[in-house]
């Protein structure tokens, strides 16, 4: 069964987002294992310089680095990332499986975004949208694009 990780920085804190996290976590069953790591945000000063972000950012990359299972294809979600339909997703995700892995992991960043090292690591920038979501709303959307994306590779009628 393929093993999904989502590596996040950062606690959900809104419980209607953890009630949707949850939903989904369990509609994922049927289809693959998934595991979410959450990881502690840096604290930085009320108005951090640019070289404590970037400090702070090496810090949560190397937890980030450290999370990521060996010979996963790893996405990471980025701004400047590939958008993709629902459709391209599940077939990247299908191509991925059917290239012999056994494991793929998703990694979203703070709100400061993402340490280089770890976006050079990632084998797809990928970006939800142009517009600008709360990270906690992300992993909500990714959970519920990672579902359509198995609905669609399994012929379910999820996808319209």
């Amino acid at each position: 069964m393929l093993k999904v990780k989502i590596i996040c920085v950062g606690k959900l804190k809104e419980k209607y987002l953890s009630a949707a996290v949850e939903e989904y976590l369990k509609r994922l069953q049927a289809f693959c294992k998934v595991e979410i790591k959450e990881l502690a945000e840096v604290r930085l000063p009320e108005s951090p310089s640019e070289a404590q972000i970037a400090e702070g950012l090496k810090k949560e990359g190397q937890k980030i680095l450290a999370e990521i299972p060996a010979g996963a294809y790893t996405y990471c979600l980025q701004v400047e990332g590939r958008q993709l339909s629902s459709e391209a997703l599940a077939k990247s995700i299908h191509d991925t499986t059917v290239a012999g892995k056994s494991c793929i992991a998703f990694i979203i960043g703070s709100s400061f975004g993402l340490d280089a090292e770890v976006k050079q690591r990632a084998d797809c920038a990928l970006s939800i949208s142009k517009m600008t979501f709360p990270h906690q709303l992300v992993r909500v959307i990714l959970l519920e694009q990672i579902y359509r994306a198995m609905s669609i590779n399994t012929g379910m009628k999820y996808h319209k």
